[in-house]
């Protein structure tokens, strides 16, 4: 089969040098990296043309990195737009992570009641006070699935005017790779293909800032925005609302490689694949990133007990293990989403330890999506520091925590090991161990903020998530207290959650959730499982490695083992009632 599109386009940087009149000063704002931008600023200088190129992604945290001297500044006031058609915190949230960059001087900012696209930006040295205003190019627009959006976008001035809207390159990729896949004739029949593959070659070197995890990258960027678009396209297509995870269109996959200036999109349908890109092995208790799905193979046969399986969509076996014992019986999972990756970790080092003990009551199934984990294997090795969203469904591209029978039919494939598990143990809780972004998670073409995902956009340290049928809520509360009571005894956790939290505060406002013994937390009734309690953890994981890595999926585990214990206590307490 032919592509659906295969196109090459020219760099803006390439067409601004061309277009350019000598004599005649030049802004342009474009997606870009720094080095990309200061070379052609370099040409446009040989030309006789004296010109800035700044960032159109991020503006002011660029201005802050490229241009506004720090040097004595003592208190900054950043005075950000507050548009109708986007979230309040937008632009605040498009500043991160500055605040964490700026040395000692104090930050504030403070809303503007109007939505001209520019941030007002107060520096003040002494008693001597510096205004700038940095714009922050945006449009307002109504994407494919008629939501209307406030996105960024490229503009040029020349020779000292307003200027104007440049569409630059990397919107006009995107546009024509979404108009592509919008205008094939899918047909009515989920599964709509098996993968989706959009291969983009895009020049941008990603940038790391010295906070945490954090990293710019356009081209992780682009693969969100895709991935999630592309979603959308299809929920409004096959009827349902935005968001709805239950939605089963195949496999979508963008691969955005780094190329020396070529511009170019390839989209076309492939069969799946049925393999793995398997690593070497790693010692488990030092793991310093994604084991091998043979490891995990492995490391389950050693922990022994019943063991039983399913299959995924490709064929891939869901491999899970049954020990039995006195204990209050609890569910343990990894996997759900693979690209949250210490989890699988934690799950195996946690049902280890479990394992050595006589009286153990458990099921441990740590990898629950191999066809994400084999694409989050392959994506990898070009871009490992990449969130890697495509590999967060399922080969056919639903959420299996959203499959039922009554949305997917007799063949459950991967969810029927959640089936078994309940089944053989009758557990009452479920610890499902997740993760998130442990950078900044943007959609710029689709206005920034993750539609839907926005809770996540920032990282905000180890959180945890309970859901409880509504006769549990007592034994809820006591759970999530003994559980963080323990996590806040390892060593650095709180602090790395003080610091994450803190900057989070600053960026996105308030937080809207409950800290509990140094710990966010979300705790809600829901009834849609049979087992009445469900404990989600949520570390910021999904780019993590080396030491960061293996202090993830030591918290993991710990939940699990200070988790499990905890039961014991409030099931005897439950019985005796």
């Amino acid at each position: 089969m032919s592509p659906l599109l295969n196109q090459t386009f020219t760099r803006t940087l390439d067409a601004i040098v061309e277009l350019a009149i000598p004599g005649q000063p030049l802004e342009a704002w474009t997606f870009d990296d720094t080095e990309s931008r200061r070379e052609a600023e370099r040409r446009l200088q040989e030309k006789g043309v004296a010109a800035r190129i700044r960032s159109a992604y991020k503006p002011l945290l660029f201005a802050f990195l490229e241009e506004i001297d720090l040097d004595g500044v003592e208190a900054i006031e950043v005075h950000y737009p507050v548009h109708a058609n986007a979230p309040a915190n937008r632009f605040r949230l498009e500043a991160y992570p500055l605040a964490a960059l700026v040395g000692e001087a104090k930050i504030d900012f403070i809303a503007r009641n109007d939505g001209d696209f520019h941030y007002d930006v107060s520096l003040k040295r002494g008693q001597r006070i510096e205004s700038v205003t940095v714009l922050a190019p945006n449009r307002v627009h109504t994407d494919i699935v008629g939501e209307i959006n406030v996105s960024p976008t490229g503009w040029l001035k020349l020779g000292g005017q307003q200027g104007e809207r440049l569409a630059t390159d990397y919107e006009k990729l995107f546009d024509a790779g979404i108009k592509a896949i919008a205008d094939h004739a899918w047909g009515d029949q989920e599964p709509y293909f098996e993968e989706l593959n959009i291969r983009v070659i895009h020049p941008a070197k990603d940038i790391s800032l010295p906070v945490g995890d954090e990293v710019v990258s356009l081209r992780e960027a682009l693969h969100e925005d895709f991935y999630f678009s592309l979603l959308e396209f299809f929920q409004k297509k096959s009827g349902r609302p935005l968001g709805d995870r239950g939605l089963r269109p195949g496999q979508i996959v963008p691969e955005i490689a780094k190329s020396n200036g070529e511009i170019s999109v390839v989209i076309e349908t492939r069969a799946l694949t049925t393999g793995f890109s398997d690593g070497d092995e790693q010692p488990i208790d030092t793991a310093q990133e994604p084991i091998a799905e043979s490891q995990v193979r492995k490391l389950l046969a050693e922990i022994g007990g019943d063991a039983f399986e399913a299959r995924s969509r490709s064929g891939r076996i869901l491999s899970a293990r049954y020990k039995s014992g006195d204990d209050a019986a609890v569910m343990i999972s990894g996997g759900q989403h693979p690209n949250e990756t210490t989890g699988i970790v934690g799950a195996l080092r946690a049902a280890r330890k479990l394992g050595q003990r006589k009286q153990a009551h458990f099921t441990i199934s740590p990898l629950e999506n191999p066809d994400g984990y084999a694409v989050h294997q392959r994506l990898r090795l070009d871009n490992p520091r990449h969130m890697h969203h495509a590999a967060r469904y399922t080969a056919l591209g639903d959420d299996l925590e959203y499959r039922t029978s009554e949305n997917a039919g007799t063949n459950l494939f991967e969810k029927e090991i959640r089936f078994k598990a309940e089944k053989k143990s009758d557990a009452k809780l479920h610890v499902n161990l997740h993760g998130y972004p442990s950078h900044e998670w943007t959609r710029p073409l689709s206005g920034y903020v993750p539609r839907n995902f926005a809770m996540w956009t920032l990282p905000k340290g180890f959180f945890l998530i309970i859901r409880h049928h509504p006769d549990w809520e007592r034994q809820a509360e006591a759970l999530l207290d003994k559980v963080t009571g323990h996590l806040g005894a390892i060593p650095g956790l709180l602090d790395y959650n003080n610091r994450q939290i803190a900057l989070y505060e600053i960026h996105a406002g308030e937080t809207g959730f409950r800290i509990i013994n140094g710990f966010p937390c979300l705790s809600s009734v829901d009834d849609r499982h049979t087992v009445p309690m469900t404990l989600i953890t949520e570390y910021p994981d999904e780019t993590i490695y080396g030491e960061d890595f293996i202090t993830g999926h030591t918290a993991q585990m710990e939940t699990v083992l200070s988790a499990y214990d905890a039961w014991q206590d409030i099931m005897r307490e439950r019985a005796s009632a």
